[in-house]
């Protein structure tokens, strides 16, 4: 015995059994003089249902979890190195429905079916899988105990940078310049100052204009990321806190057949002092009577001992 095979045996079966199985192997482990195993055994998590979900796919359907994880792999890739990632996203979209499809299917042949928010557990850890190698070992082995999600900002998903000005096509003339005259070689040198000045100051005024616009620009993308932000981090707040509630409950219930068992233990004790009880009873009324009949005897034994030695001295 192990610990990878008992993981395997636990995380494969029904959640409802995981309990009294991680009980009994424990126990076996310990009985066989493993005290170390037996500890690492009884800290093993019941799976959420959720997760069992998903261990189930990773044990019916290891071909096309495989595909799913390999294609998470040639995401990283493309983002690393800034490659094209929509077909490889679309593909990923097209897995993991199909994935889905198929734990619910399962959900519901164990008579177990899924419920909406275990659907979308299901769906955050295949998608986790394919940015996380980590979570896709996990996906693999087929021994989540928890869902698993993503809260990184992905390169795809992120907002684009403003786009650079489209270059006029060529001949046309800058805005607001285009209607001003070129001053005449002619002009007095008067009116061409007050032109020049007069150009550099809507120059000037078109320049802050872009300027303006472009801080605006920044800003607004800069205030859209940080609703995505939070936006994200409220949702994985959510998330974690289900998963918490999930994990709790299970403590519930497990806390809740202990505390049972201890019952029908204090039950059965109970019952057997009160036997006890009653036994003792009855065995001192016997030897009360048993007592007094031996002080009556003893007392005719006594009695008759002096007769049979008056009756020998007295012939």
């Amino acid at each position: 015995m192990d610990l990878s095979s008992v993981a395997d045996e636990l995380y494969a079966g029904a959640p409802e059994d995981f309990v009294e199985t991680r009980k009994r192997l424990a126990a076996e482990a310990k009985k066989g003089g493993d005290a170390a195993l037996a500890k690492r055994i009884a800290a093993l998590r019941r799976p959420t249902v959720s997760a069992w979900a998903a261990n189930q796919l990773a044990r019916s359907a290891p071909d096309e979890v495989d595909r799913l994880l390999d294609l998470g792999d040639e995401l990283r890739a493309a983002w690393t190195s800034g490659g094209r990632i929509g077909d490889l996203d679309r593909r990923r979209g097209e897995l993991v429905s199909g994935l889905l499809r198929r734990a619910q299917a399962l959900a519901d042949e164990a008579g177990r079916p899924l419920r909406e928010p275990a659907v979308r557990e299901v769906e955050d850890t295949l998608h986790a899988a394919t940015m996380d190698p980590d979570v896709a070992e996990e996906v693999r082995t087929g021994r989540l105990a928890q869902p698993r999600s993503y809260a990184g900002f992905a390169p795809a998903v992120g907002f684009p940078e403003p786009a650079e000005p489209t270059p006029a096509p060529a001949g046309t003339p800058e805005p607001e310049l285009a209607t001003v005259a070129e001053p005449s070689r002619k002009a007095p040198a008067g009116k061409r100052a007050r032109d020049e000045h007069e150009r550099e100051k809507r120059e000037g005024e078109e320049r802050e204009k872009r300027e303006r616009e472009e801080k605006r620009r920044r800003e607004e993308d800069e205030r859209r990321r940080r609703v995505a932000e939070r936006i994200a981090a409220a949702e994985q707040e959510a998330r974690d806190a289900d998963r918490a509630l999930a994990e709790w409950e299970s403590e519930a219930r497990e806390a809740d057949e202990a505390r049972t068992a201890a019952g029908e233990e204090v039950d059965r004790l109970r019952d057997e002092l009160a036997a006890a009880l009653h036994r003792q009873e009855i065995a001192g009324k016997r030897l009360t009577m048993a007592e007094r009949e031996r002080d009556k005897a003893a007392r005719r034994a006594t009695k008759a001992h002096q007769n049979a030695r008056t009756v020998r001295e007295n012939p």
